[in-house]
């Protein structure tokens, strides 16, 4: 399975040009205390693959897994290419990488 790690600035670009969905895989006490902006929660705990790609279909921009430290959204790709779903980036600092660089949340 071909996993392609995705840095912070080509995250910021994706979200700047609007090409790109983050996916946050964690749970929800998680996202809720703080997430990317436009990031939308589908917790690893109870991933669906078929709303992932009900998502993913219905929103048309490229897709990419998000976690807190890029660890659980390799494990919710395996989880998807399993399914599959087309998806291979994720956020490899996920959202720990993110806030430490001082990056807007909401």
């Amino acid at each position: 399975m071909q996993v392609v790690d995705l840095d912070r600035e080509t995250v910021k670009r994706g979200l700047s040009d609007g090409t790109m969905l983050i996916i946050d895989v964690r749970e929800d006490h998680e996202y809720e205390a703080g997430h990317i902006p436009g990031a939308v929660s589908h917790p690893l705990s109870t991933f669906d693959p078929q709303a992932v790609a009900a998502l993913i279909a219905s929103d048309g921009r490229r897709p990419v897994l998000s976690c807190g430290s890029g660890v659980r959204s390799v494990h919710a790709l395996m989880a998807a290419r399993k399914a599959g779903l087309d998806i291979s980036e994720h956020y490899k600092g996920g959202f720990k990488d993110w806030y430490a660089a001082g990056e807007a949340i909401e």
